[in-house]
């Protein structure tokens, strides 16, 4: 029993280690929003930093469209 308790113990560590290891950063950047126009995705940007959902973002424009990177 002392054994198996054992070994229970040291997959859940590490496992707990390899999914910490293996996260994405708390600010990790993702897609936020797609816009047809430039002014539209810096307008969302500025918007998200004024209400406190980002602190930073970017816009890219990509296949035709501006999208908001935050």
């Amino acid at each position: 029993m002392r054994k198996v308790r054992a070994l229970l113990v040291s997959a859940a560590l590490a496992t707990g280690v390899l999914l910490s290891m293996t996260a994405a950063p708390a600010q990790a950047e993702s897609i936020r929003y797609v816009y047809y126009l430039q002014p539209d995705c810096y307008n969302g940007g500025n918007l998200g930093i004024q209400w406190g959902w980002w602190t930073s973002f970017r816009c890219s424009y990509e296949n035709d469209r501006w999208y908001l990177y935050a």
